[in-house]
């Protein structure tokens, strides 16, 4: 047979043309605001139904030790974004946005980089905390946007001297009017699509973010005198610094002494539970989608969460604590070249997720990224990891989560030590155990040196600042 013969039959007979070069992956990056680990597959509430994430969780890598960056929603989302940490960037709370933060400003976003390297990006829902505008508007090509929910006419269930955010209840009547909804049906529209380029498409839902309104069917998921509520010893906090509550008044959110005084504690853990249920549901909507569109085969799934959220357990509510219930999140990598199999007891850190979808989908590693690719814990979910996850909270406080011990070390140098090898609550500090001294300098030499002050945007500023 000649030589040119036999060329065209091969070229023929191959799938793809033999100089054709391999299609990068998509990605489909799920964002979810305030998800703790209240959830099947982390097992953080014995009753939580989440039967479309723990799908996901056994397609692809579960990192049950993985934390965010800063447990509060803008300085989280940022830190993801631009892969840089907070004792970088110098945004610990609400207020600046990305295109505020000098340090960030020559940084691009995820979307702007893989934009920057052959890819369409879509985003919808919150994803950002300010969403992309500004000088960051051009990082999405097509939005698949998100209207807001319904307001009810009156406020729900709530004393009257908090704040709106904290209401909750069964509302509104129908799914339907749900933006959660709205927007994953979006995603899904948009998912069946055929694309000329790989895609990086960002899907943000707000619940369980209060106020937790979800519509009727999910609160009958649950039998509320039967919900389980957090352990919560009465001496828990005895053993704790004196100033460690510096950093967790939060003025919007209630004490668990209001919470428990109006008797709403098992209203609200109802709501939390029902509108977890309500997000999981957005998520299969998206998730089944994909899976019956032409990339199903081709798609990396990432899904997370921007901080976890607390609802009593040392007795506090909300977030920007650094203890465990605020800082761990849910984070699951499934698709291409993810083989299923054991959950990844390794530390993980939402900073991970820029380098680690990277080197996915074959682009050159960025400069600046301070987070480790989590490529070896796809492979081998025992590969140990060195470095541990670091969180900080306002400027000066930092924890330190290796795969057995938290570290928390404040500004002014009080310490709470926990092994979770036997304490995976956190009831017993043992900072002050001789026997422990040896850890604590083991951790604190990971504790940042030079960590950048806080920075606040101009409307922030006190007129003398």
């Amino acid at each position: 047979m000649k030589p040119l013969i036999f060329l065209i039959l091969l070229a023929f007979l191959l799938p793809l043309p033999i100089w054709a070069k391999p299609t990068k992956p998509n990605v489909l990056f799920i964002a979810i605001d305030d998800l703790n680990d209240w959830v099947g597959f982390l097992d953080g509430h014995p009753q939580a139904v989440t039967p479309h994430m723990d799908a996901l969780a056994k397609r692809g890598r579960n990192f049950i030790n993985a934390h965010c960056a800063v447990p509060v929603c803008s300085a989280s989302r940022t830190s993801v974004m631009s892969g840089v940490a907070p004792t970088t960037h110098g945004s610990y709370e609400l207020g600046p946005t990305y295109e505020d933060l000098p340090a960030l400003k020559d940084v691009p976003t995820i979307q702007r980089y893989f934009k920057d390297h052959g890819y369409t990006t879509l985003s919808g829902g919150k994803v950002l905390h300010h969403n992309f505008k500004g000088r960051l508007a051009g990082d999405i090509e097509r939005s698949l946007g998100r209207k807001r929910s319904p307001r009810p006419r009156k406020p729900m269930s709530r004393p009257a001297n908090w704040s709106g955010a904290w209401d909750w209840g069964a509302y509104p009547g129908q799914d339907a009017e749900m933006a959660d909804i709205q927007l994953a049906h979006r995603a899904a529209k948009t998912l069946r699509e055929d694309f000329d380029k790989p895609f990086f498409m960002s899907v943000g839902f707000f619940r369980p973010h209060v106020p937790l309104f979800v519509p009727p069917k999910w609160f009958d998921k649950y039998e509320a005198a039967k919900i389980t509520l957090p352990k919560n010893p009465e001496s828990d906090l005895d053993d704790l610094p004196k100033n460690f509550l510096g950093i967790n008044n939060y003025a919007v959110a209630p004490t668990h002494a209001e919470v428990v005084g109006s008797g709403s504690q098992r209203s609200l853990t109802h709501a939390y539970l029902a509108s977890v249920s309500f997000v999981d549901h957005c998520v299969g909507i998206v998730v089944d989608a994909l899976n019956s569109s032409p990339h199903a085969n081709n798609t990396l799934v990432v899904l997370w969460s921007d901080h976890g959220w607390h609802l009593g357990e040392k007795q506090h509510w909300a977030k920007r604590t650094l203890w465990e219930e605020s800082t761990r999140v849910p984070l699951l990598i499934a698709g291409p070249g993810v083989q299923p199999g054991k959950p990844c007891k390794e530390p993980a850190s939402l900073l991970d997720l820029y380098p680690t979808l990277a080197e996915l989908c074959q682009l050159p590693k960025p400069p600046h990224l301070e987070g480790l690719s989590l490529v070896p814990q796809l492979r081998d979910p025992s590969k140990p990891r060195k470095q541990p996850a670091i969180t900080s909270s306002y400027f000066g406080n930092h924890s330190i989560r290796t795969r057995d011990w938290r570290l928390i070390v404040y500004r002014d140098g009080a310490k709470e030590l926990y092994d979770h090898r036997t304490d995976s609550d956190e009831f017993h500090n043992l900072a002050k155990d001789p026997a422990h001294q040896a850890v604590i300098r083991e951790l604190s030499q990971w504790l940042p040196e030079k960590a950048a002050s806080e920075f606040k945007a101009r409307s922030e500023r006190a007129p003398n600042e």
